[in-house]
């Protein structure tokens, strides 16, 4: 049985964090600052510092690695785009839209791993596509239910189905597209990343149906959900925009099964939702991402990456 939860996760502590502008393109949720540059960084690394802070001190056990000057990486706090971790030792690496985001990728944040005494047995390389100008980002454009090996996938520039073919293929899931969509400006335009709308928990599901167009996909999604016995519990489209949809769950060093969110995301939430959620979970924790939220499109969910390795003998 494959498991789910992880209490291991990595982060990136940011260094050159701001709105960046080859994202800014399909990311609607990212926004200009009244900020400067340099009191958006400072305040960036602030919310970071103390999310972290946060995690730990709830038992859960973060690998934090510093970004580089190196690099002009502007979303280096975001690294479960470029990066994912699997209970077999395999690492997946993903073919990214904004050429900015794909110098994010670090082989030494592999050795640290390796050093942390975490088993890496191959990495699945999937980057080429990006000379195709084909991309799939990682587990923002798949939400996974690691137990059953199910991905779902909102299409859009970053979510492409070539990708999703070679990822079935590579990864052993079974992958369900469709496609999601937020009203801008009077438009309807497809959301950036599948994790904004969409949290897959071990026997729940937060989403947000609304953003289904079409009542066939939305009929898809919905059955498939229910055949894996999740409780499927809506978000509201208003919520989408305060980061509700983007959850993470995982362990703590207690096995305390563990909700994380922005504060502005459980602010979001009626009291009908959060005792759907504590039904799920041991906790629901959250921390201030404003900052981070306006300026770079994404939450707490997008700040982490799963650590499943293995732990060598």
């Amino acid at each position: 049985m494959h498991k789910h939860l992880t209490n291991n996760i990595l982060m990136i502590r940011p260094c050159q964090f701001r709105k960046n502008e080859e994202t800014a393109i399909n990311n609607y949720y990212q926004q200009s600052s009244d900020l400067a540059p340099s009191q958006v960084r400072v305040e960036a690394i602030k919310e970071f510092d103390q999310m972290v802070d946060t995690l730990i001190h709830n038992g859960i056990n973060v690998i934090v690695t510093q970004d580089t000057f190196k690099t002009d990486t502007p979303d280096s706090i975001f690294p479960n785009n470029w990066i994912s971790f699997h209970e077999d030792g395999t690492v997946g690496l993903f073919p990214m839209f904004a050429e900015n985001r794909r110098l994010e990728r670090r082989s030494d944040i592999l050795e640290r791993l390796q050093k942390e005494g975490f088993h890496l047995s191959k990495v699945i390389d999937m980057t080429t596509w990006e000379t195709n100008e084909i991309f799939l980002e990682g587990t923002g454009s798949l939400v996974l239910d690691r137990k059953n090996k199910v991905a779902f996938a909102a299409l859009s520039e970053r979510t492409q189905v070539p990708a999703l073919y070679d990822f079935e293929k590579q990864f052993g899931y079974k992958v369900f597209a469709f496609n999601a969509n937020q009203s801008v400006l009077g438009e309807r335009k497809p959301i950036y990343h599948t994790n904004v709308m969409m949290c897959m928990g071990d026997t729940f599901c937060v989403i947000c149906l609304d953003c289904i167009d079409e009542e066939s996909e939305r009929r898809m999604v919905v059955n498939k959900l229910k055949e894996m016995n999740k409780e499927i519990i809506e978000l509201t489209e208003i919520q989408l925009e305060r980061f509700a949809g983007n959850m993470l769950q995982i362990k703590n060093n207690k096995e305390d099964k563990i909700l994380i969110m922005s504060e502005s995301a459980h602010k979001a939430l009626d009291q009908d939702q959060i005792n759907q959620l504590l039904k799920h979970n041991h906790r629901i924790i959250s921390s201030p991402l404003d900052t981070i939220e306006h300026n770079g499109g994404g939450s707490a969910r997008c700040m982490i990456a799963e650590v499943f390795l293995p732990l060598n003998n």
